[in-house]
């Protein structure tokens, strides 16, 4: 194996969370929600959907629901749970 490279094994096992959300209308909706969950420590992709309420985020490792819910309650809609 090459300097610099790491086996799979070593490589950062990553979790994807689906949340269902409610209030989100529009691209706007979207792009606010990606925003505020994305600052998340350790968030590396966000995909909300308005037409589906549902936010599905990647992380470097597990996430904290309650800090996620704020992130989306700081956006201005509401974390129902996981879908």
């Amino acid at each position: 194996m090459r300097p610099g490279r790491t086996r799979p094994e070593e490589a950062r096992a990553m979790d994807t969370i689906t949340y269902k959300v409610t209030g989100m209308t529009c691209g706007h909706c979207e792009g606010a929600v990606t925003s505020e969950v994305s600052a998340l420590p350790g968030v590396t992709g966000v995909r909300a959907e308005a037409a589906t309420g549902l936010v599905v985020v990647t992380a470097e490792g597990p996430l904290d629901d309650t800090a996620v819910r704020d992130a989306v309650d700081e956006a201005g809609y509401e974390l129902v749970g996981r879908a």
